[in-house]
């Protein structure tokens, strides 16, 4: 019953991705000028026609991370983007193919990259050249550095011949040991850059290229900008000769404004963790050293996140409730009686964390210190988060308030306010939300 469920909603899908796709190519074979006179019956059979070769860019394009020339052909090692609109546009399609299957390979180490695609046929053939298949090298090249990737897969193999050469940059951080179920190990090292080296920066370059398939909305960073800090994952571990290697996991920018008069605010502003080395705890590991790193410096104001992810929210929730659990103000003797000043002033001092934050980590560490089953000391800790939640709302009310008594119109603003009785649900609703975020949270600090 699941198998079927996916083959209607992959068929659903494809329809969809057909129909937003097809008037592209009507237009575009008439603006080739086709020869053939087509009448509106014709040009809709033989869309039909070309309907099988409209594929989902998810499900064609194929990464795969290098290590050895051997892994060209391992299909396991193969991952799929997350998204490609940012490649394809909107609909996320490819037209023209059967069979088609893209290759984007990158070194494991250095990631040098190749493009390169395969395919049974091209509607260039069947249709007699009267439609044209996508360009998908030339329309994927177009985001990438320029002279940072192969088309020459010959030529992309041989610079295997020196990966075992390539090196971290930076100065290493920290190092993280990674046990699995097995009792295997794999270790990671950690390394901070900051500077305008050459041989970094084109690195960086093809590293960064991962953005557009898997973080929505993203875009390069400007490396001409000193103010970057570069924080960079790596996997040390054995070739098949015996000798350790580097392999790139992942990767943080952070931005460091100014503060005045002497000081700074650093702005976690990217992190992306490359498919094959999520969910090993490499994200909660950067996050924690970047933290190290800024605490040690007097300079630093606090560390604050540009626009976080939900998911980046929960993570940051996560490491910053962790910290803040062994400070002496969120002990659960002094969690209960409230949220105060003294918080903040030490989870500033001692983690950098901004007052926003802490107010998230007190309310997230009341709860894991509340006993939910006692009504009365769950009563006080909804009735707390539920006035933080409402505060805005008051002060918009108060504002009105103050308008009306300087006999100022507010029937417009007020009929964009929800009512009493409509913003109880509203609020009942986004405490749900919050609370069962803070929870997922406590089973992990409690794993």
């Amino acid at each position: 019953m699941a198998t079927l469920s996916k083959k209607r909603k992959r068929t659903n899908r494809k329809r969809l991705l057909f129909r937003r796709y097809n008037y592209n190519h009507i237009l575009r074979a008439k603006l080739r000028g086709s020869r053939k006179k087509w009448t509106t019956i014709n040009k809709m059979a033989q869309i039909q026609e070309y309907q099988d070769l409209v594929l989902d860019a998810l499900e064609t394009v194929q990464f795969k991370l290098i290590r050895d020339k051997t892994d060209i052909n391992n299909d396991a090692l193969i991952f799929h983007p997350a998204m490609a609109h940012q490649i394809f546009g909107e609909s996320e399609t490819i037209f023209g193919y059967q069979g088609l299957q893209v290759r984007v390979l990158y070194t494991a180490g250095p990631l040098h990259i190749y493009l390169g695609i395969e395919y049974e046929k091209r509607v260039n053939e069947i249709s007699g050249g009267e439609i044209k298949a996508d360009d998908v090298v030339a329309t994927i090249a177009q985001s990438l550095p320029d002279g940072c990737y192969f088309i020459n897969q010959d030529e992309f193999l041989k610079t295997l011949d020196k990966a075992d050469k390539f090196q971290p940059f930076g100065e290493k951080l920290s190092e993280y040991t990674q046990r699995g179920d097995d009792g295997s190990e794999r270790l990671f090292e950690i390394y901070q850059c900051d500077y305008k080296l050459s041989s970094f920066l084109k690195f960086f370059a093809r590293l960064q290229t991962f953005i557009l398939w898997f973080v929505d909305a993203a875009s390069y960073i400007d490396t001409d900008d000193a103010q970057w800090c570069y924080f960079i994952c790596y996997e040390k571990y054995k070739n098949k000769d015996g000798q350790y290697q580097y392999a790139t996991a992942g990767y943080t920018t952070v931005y460091e404004y100014y503060a005045y008069p002497q000081n700074k605010r650093p702005r976690i502003s990217q992190m992306l963790i490359l498919p094959p080395f999520q969910k090993l705890g490499l994200a909660t590991q950067l996050v924690e050293t970047i933290y190290k790193f800024y605490q040690s410096q007097k300079n630093v104001v606090d560390i604050t996140v540009e626009d976080p992810s939900e998911d980046f929210q929960r993570l940051r929730n996560f490491v910053d409730a962790k910290l803040c659990k062994e400070l002496k103000c969120f002990a659960r003797n002094e969690i209960i009686k409230g949220f105060n000043k003294e918080m903040v002033r030490e989870a500033r001092e001692a983690l950098k964390l901004n007052p926003r934050q802490v107010r998230k980590v007190y309310e997230l560490l009341r709860l894991y210190y509340t006993n939910v089953h006692d009504e009365k000391e769950y009563r006080s800790y909804r009735l707390e988060v539920k006035r933080r939640l409402n505060a805005v709302y008051y002060k918009q009310l108060k504002d009105l308030q103050k308008m009306e008594r300087f006999k100022m119109d507010t029937e417009m603003l007020r009929a964009r306010l929800p009512s009493m009785k409509q913003r109880i649900e509203q609020l009942q609703e986004e405490y749900v939300l919050i609370e069962q975020d803070y929870k997922n949270t406590i089973d992990k600090l409690r794993a």
